[in-house]
């Protein structure tokens, strides 16, 4: 079997958050390999609902370091990707039957803002009645608000390859398709095998990142020893994209079924509908939008839009991993959990979870965690200050 040279660090999986650990890792000044299966994005990383946002909903179940963690993000992603990462203006309607009231609306929105701080987008206004008529259509029955905050979309697939460029040309070596098979774990060595163009190759690696997104418990179970467990759900998150368009901006919407929130955006000349959180069972790549999913997200649309054509052209679905609880999934906490096998001197990390927002954030907990098993490099650029864009 043949062997290829040693690295510092071996990545598993090329979705955002591999692709981000790249960036930063090589940033750093160390050597990287990321072996990913598929394609670039060819995951969940390229079936989110599009957003680079602050998690505004979050502030109702007192995630605020997430909130402002995200929002950091969102400012730093508009300066360094602005031709991938775009403010947009977001509606909320406010009905009579509305189950949170124009106050507390106001008083979320002002903690958003102040969580902010200066940077671009932060603020939010109220759209005076006499324009709500403007609106796309929304429906004016029972109308009482609307307000109007800024956040920002991305093309979750496009990033993820901006990032990805900004990482080889770092030096990060990329095998796409290649399979992580298995790692052993031998003193202060990974030794890794993986299949690529059907053959069987073998490196080390001083540490492993597993970031296999949904697949991230199957690969944790072909290493050895194997590292602690870390008990997940997968809940798939459809997403409908319908003929039409939406001329003046997003939607943040509360579906009249069971008030988890929907966002209804432009996206491409017509209309991305989103999300669902339904609890998956079965192996990943078997995923597929559910007709239940899609009444429930054309009857919120239609709700809100009675007028508007509801046209389904393409449906997608994506999975998150969530940790195990007995919350429904709406509820649970969007905190990503870095897994390790061992704290002193931790030789793996699984990345449980994630946001597209905060990949870049999570990146450099993940490099924080991997410190004392790495050796020491000189640092070759920050990347706070390398823009993102596509080659």
């Amino acid at each position: 079997m043949p062997t290829t040279r040693h690295y510092d660090i071996v990545i598993i999986g090329g979705g955002i958050q591999g692709a981000a650990v790249a960036q930063a890792a090589a940033a750093l000044g160390y050597n990287v390999l990321v072996l990913e299966k598929t394609a670039l994005a060819a995951g969940t990383s390229s079936r989110s609902s599009k957003l680079i946002h602050g998690g505004l909903r979050y502030l109702e179940s007192g995630q605020f370091g997430l909130v402002w963690e995200s929002l950091k993000e969102r400012a730093a992603l508009l300066r360094l990707a602005p031709s991938l990462v775009r403010l947009q203006p977001f509606h909320i309607p406010i009905y009579d039957q509305t189950s949170r009231d124009t106050l507390t609306i106001r008083a979320g929105l002002s903690l958003y803002a102040l969580l902010a701080g200066l940077s671009k987008g932060a603020g939010f206004h109220s759209i005076p009645r006499r324009r709500w008529g403007e609106l796309d259509g929304l429906s004016t029955r029972g109308l009482r608000h609307v307000f109007q905050y800024w956040d920002a979309q991305t093309d979750d697939q496009a990033l993820t390859r901006a990032i990805m460029h900004s990482a080889s040309s770092l030096g990060v070596e990329l095998h796409c398709p290649a399979e992580f098979i298995h790692a052993r774990i031998s003193g202060e060595i990974c030794e890794i095998e993986f299949l690529e163009n059907n053959q069987a190759y073998q490196c080390t690696a001083s540490s492993l990142v597993n970031a296999a997104g949904p697949w991230v418990s199957q690969v944790a179970e072909r290493i050895s020893p194997a590292p602690p467990a870390y008990p997940v759900e997968l809940v798939q998150g459809t997403h409908l994209i319908l003929e039409g368009s939406l001329d003046k901006g997003c939607y943040y919407l509360e579906s009249p079924q069971d008030r988890r929130a929907i966002f209804a955006l432009p996206w491409k000349q017509h209309i991305l509908l989103g999300t669902t959180e339904t609890v998956f069972e079965g192996a990943p790549d078997k995923a597929l939008p559910l007709v239940s999913e899609e009444n429930y997200l054309l009857g919120c649309f239609r709700y809100y839009f009675p007028d508007h054509g509801a046209t389904v052209r393409e449906r997608f679905t994506g999975l998150r991993v969530l940790p195990v609880s007995r919350n429904n999934p709406f509820g649970r906490s969007r905190e990503t959990h870095l897994q390790c096998d061992s704290p002193e001197s931790p030789r793996i990390v699984g990345i449980y979870g994630g946001k597209l927002t905060v990949c870049r954030a999570t990146a450099r907990k993940v490099l924080h965690t991997l410190r004392p098993s790495l050796p020491v490099r000189i640092p070759k650029a920050d990347i706070s200050q390398l823009t993102l864009k596509l080659p």
